[in-house]
């Protein structure tokens, strides 16, 4: 039997209880007041106390430190960040090439840090690896990994359907690009193990303590107002519950599902020894990860966006998605077909209305923020972190010099335009992976063009 929901898979295999936080009980003051516990508040947390160890710091997080998309999302630590391309025609290719430097670097600073710090997060350095499965994604799989060598991956490799089938039998699958900039990673204890850390350097952490609304100079919960000459939003995709934010990013839905452990006789027939992270060029994308214990962890949109910017019930998602999700295992992997799923979970990640990532303080107000980070956040919240970090501490660095700082972008349509157009869009590229599929056409299809170019991601 499958279990839906309990938050995630990576919450219900992490046999450490930690006890709960205590939450806010009266107003308080601080030199800096972090609103959400996942990995953008508590990195940031954590580079702020290292750097100016005498700081007063308090986190503020609605449920438990990982609650959120920090303890549900694939486990990808990789060097993806959302959009370079549109930072390359703001500000140059130089600039976003630097950006797309400071990433490949933070998947070694992530890893390095984990180490430091005693945090054992099932990493494993494998690299990812995006397959190819119709000529129309060969096609992109070509034009994608000559665009990232341009950018300065250098180390990439290209892989024809021998050598992808080499590294993992795929059913179908006609090509790969492979980068060493990846590694797998048990997200859940990465976020416990970062609160642990940022608690014995003195950050004082309030769990069960919701906020309501930001404002310059405070936070305010019901329990009691954290006023502090800086106050930091790292909500990502619960971010539209605040007041006056509901329309500055939308929650988007991504769902996954994981295998019961696989026998040794299983991955002698799949491959998948040095355990890369696993995606492909469909236009409805999948990621996935061979696991610690020997699992697959496969995961992918299902239903896009709930109206309204609501959020999910502590993970559960449609059985339709759980259904479409299974299928997707067994098309990669037809031997699997059978294979017991043990559990099903969803979550929501921040999307900009330009599908940019940012990071930005207005030190008029001293408000900052962080996130948009769509889908990429795993390694990305630890380079905004030290971003902010630097914002705060008023320094001028190479970091607080990359193009996506400051950057501002117009909010999303109120409903049910936003609702209306996330479900045309998504149905549009469902519908493109179909018709790829049935014709074996070498292009795009028209159809996805459309809608990236509507949806600001072309």
């Amino acid at each position: 039997m499958t279990i839906n929901g309990g938050i995630s898979f990576w919450y219900a295999s992490d046999d450490r209880t930690d006890p709960p936080r205590a939450p806010l009980t009266t107003d308080t003051t601080a030199d800096v007041v972090i609103v959400g516990g996942g990995y953008t508040g508590l990195w940031t947390a954590y580079y702020l106390k290292r750097a100016a160890p005498g700081l007063r710091i308090t986190l503020l997080e609605q449920k438990f430190c990982g609650y959120g998309a920090s303890g549900r999302n694939g486990g990808w630590l990789y060097n993806g960040i959302a959009g370079r391309d549109r930072y390359a025609a703001l500000h140059g290719h130089p600039a976003a090439r630097r950006l797309q430097q400071a990433m490949n670097e933070t998947v070694t600073e992530v890893i390095d840090v984990a180490a430091k710090e005693g945090i054992d997060a099932d990493i494993h350095r494998g690299g990812v690896l995006e397959v190819a499965r119709t000529p129309a994604q060969l096609s992109r799989l070509r034009a994608f990994h000559a665009h990232e060598v341009a950018f300065g991956e250098t180390d990439r490799e290209l892989l024809d359907a021998a050598a992808t089938r080499a590294r993992i039998d795929i059913a179908d699958a006609v090509g790969s690009s492979w980068s060493p900039h990846g590694a797998r990673i048990h997200p859940l204890k990465l976020a416990k193990g970062l609160a642990a850390a940022v608690e014995a350097l003195g950050v004082v952490i309030h769990e069960s303590t919701p906020v309501t609304e930001i404002a310059p100079g405070r936070a305010v919960t019901p329990y009691g107002t954290v006023r502090a000459p800086h106050v930091l939003r790292c909500t990502e995709g619960f971010t539209a519950a605040l007041k006056g934010q509901k329309r500055s990013w939308l929650p988007m839905n991504s769902s996954m599902i994981v295998t019961a452990p696989l026998p040794p006789s299983v991955w002698d027939r799949l491959g998948w020894s040095d355990s890369p992270l696993l995606g492909d060029m469909a236009h409805a994308y999948m990621y996935a990860q061979r696991t610690a214990d020997d699992r697959i962890a496969i995961g992918g949109r299902g239903v896009p966006y709930r109206f309204g910017s609501r959020t999910d019930n502590d993970g559960r998602t449609q059985p339709a998605t759980v259904a479409s999700l299974t299928a997707l295992l067994t098309a990669f992997f037809p031997q699997l077909t059978g294979t017991e799923i043990t559990h099903a979970w969803s979550g929501v990640l921040g999307v900009p209305r330009d599908w940019c990532a940012t990071v930005t303080l207005d030190r008029a107000s001293g408000l900052g923020w962080a996130g948009g980070y769509v889908g990429s956040g795993v390694a990305t919240s630890n380079l905004a972190a030290r971003t902010l970090r630097d914002l705060v501490l008023g320094e001028s660095t190479e970091l607080t010099a990359l193009p996506w700082v400051n950057h501002r972008v117009r909010r999303w349509e109120p409903e049910p335009l936003r609702w209306l157009g996330v479900q045309a869009l998504y149905a549009a590229y469902r519908e493109a992976d179909r018709r790829e599929s049935a014709t074996h056409r070498p292009t795009t299809t028209p159809l996805a063009r459309l809608a990236d170019r509507i949806s600001g991601r072309g």
